[in-house]
């Protein structure tokens, strides 16, 4: 078993659990509940693009139709629909990507996911702690995360991607990418091999769209360069997509992620789904609320002291945990 099978798997009731925020974070809410003859008559198909009011649904008997939505269903790309005559059906998801918009409120961008590619770079980079909150809210929901160094091009790149091996290297790939070049890009469809699908996310200015570009051919995605004065991107990504990837795979763009909120996941879960953490907790810790700050017979603190992890990733989780036990601001 590997390193991030133990970390998202961990037990069934962590599955279940993670499953369960999905379903409740992300409910359809129909006018009536559907038929079993409904779902047997109707076309099945995926969300591929979100527009206010309507959705593009591609079926998966082939050809795509834009369906209105009714006032009260919520449907992102990604969703698993069944659609009756001009009625959209939603039906329950897992594997759902959220954030947190400007007034602290949870918008879930994308569902049934399998995958997540943080995507990184020597310019800009990105902010501290942007990764590891990846990683959590990746895991939280099931999801794989995946850290994708893009612009290997550029002088220090290597450098980056050694200390990224030496941090990450054991929990998850981590892959060097160049869209420019095209160097290593074809790591990320062999990632989404068998129908997987994927989401790429990172700061404003690392050059998703840019992949994207280079990955699927045709899709001319608008790409702007960094901003000269603060050294960030502007957003040209506005609503998430589905596209189809040559190996089999579906991978959604997103806009840029200026930070991450790690939403869903709770203090005593941290250490659970923080990476580099994923085998100090196979003794177990004398108590079972313990957070790995100061307490006895800690398992992470033993690992602490036997330079097992270095002092760094122990301060980096205490930051986290610090966030995870605020006062969360505007949520449900």
């Amino acid at each position: 078993m590997t390193a991030n099978e133990r970390a998202v798997g961990g037990s069934d009731r962590r599955k279940r659990r993670a499953k369960k925020q999905g379903r409740a974070g992300h409910e359809p809410q129909p006018t009536e509940s559907p038929s079993e003859r409904e779902l047997a008559a109707g076309e099945r198909g995926r969300v591929v693009a979100h527009h206010g009011v309507a959705v593009l649904v591609r079926f998966d008997a082939g050809g795509e139709r834009q369906i209105w939505l009714t006032p009260e269903q919520r449907a992102v790309a990604g969703d698993l629909v069944v659609v009756v005559g001009d009625r959209l059906i939603v039906l329950p998801a897992t594997g759902i990507l959220r954030r947190m918009d400007a007034r602290g409120r949870e918008r879930t961008i994308a569902v049934n996911l399998d995958l997540l590619g943080i995507v990184i770079a020597l310019d800009p980079r990105e902010p501290p702690g942007y990764i590891d909150r990846g990683f959590l809210i990746a895991r939280s929901a099931g999801i794989e995360p995946i850290v994708i160094l893009n612009k290997t091009d550029l002088a220090g790149a290597g450098e980056l991607a050694r200390r990224l091996d030496e941090i990450y290297g054991e929990s998850a790939p981590v892959l060097r990418v160049c869209a420019k070049t095209s160097e290593g890009i074809a790591a990320i469809p062999e990632a989404l091999a068998g129908g997987k699908l994927g989401a790429l996310v990172g700061p404003s200015g690392v050059g998703k769209s840019s992949l994207l570009n280079a990955l699927v051919p045709d899709l001319d995605l608008r790409v702007s360069e960094l901003n000269r004065g603060s050294h960030k991107g502007r957003h040209t990504t506005t609503t998430a997509t589905v596209h189809d990837l040559s190996g089999g795979g579906l991978l959604i763009d997103t806009a840029g992620f200026k930070d991450f909120i790690a939403a869903d996941v709770e203090p005593g879960e941290a250490a659970i789904f923080f990476p580099g953490f994923e085998g100090l907790l196979k003794d177990g810790c004398r108590f079972r609320d313990c957070l790995h700050r100061s307490e006895p017979g800690c398992g992470v603190l033993a690992a602490l002291s036997s330079g097992q992890i270095p002092e760094t990733r122990h301060r980096a989780y205490l930051q986290i945990l610090d966030e995870l036990a605020a006062p969360k601001k505007g949520r449900r």
